[in-house]
């Protein structure tokens, strides 16, 4: 389920892993380390900062 685009620090990029509780949410690229990125997710009064797979991630 990789996205077709490249993803790099910066980029938005949407969950698309049906089985994560993160399904749906989208997210900033802070950094990447081999098949993992970190992505940090605002979200109102929270931010949250989860490594999370390549493959279950699509850059919007």
């Amino acid at each position: 389920m990789a996205s077709a685009a490249l993803i790099l620090p910066g980029a938005t990029v949407t969950v698309v892993d049906a089985r994560s509780i993160y399904a749906g949410y989208t997210g900033f690229v802070q950094r990447i380390s081999g098949d993992r990125a970190a992505v940090l997710f605002e979200g109102g009064n929270w931010d949250k900062l989860v490594t999370m797979r390549l493959s279950d991630l699509s850059a919007s």
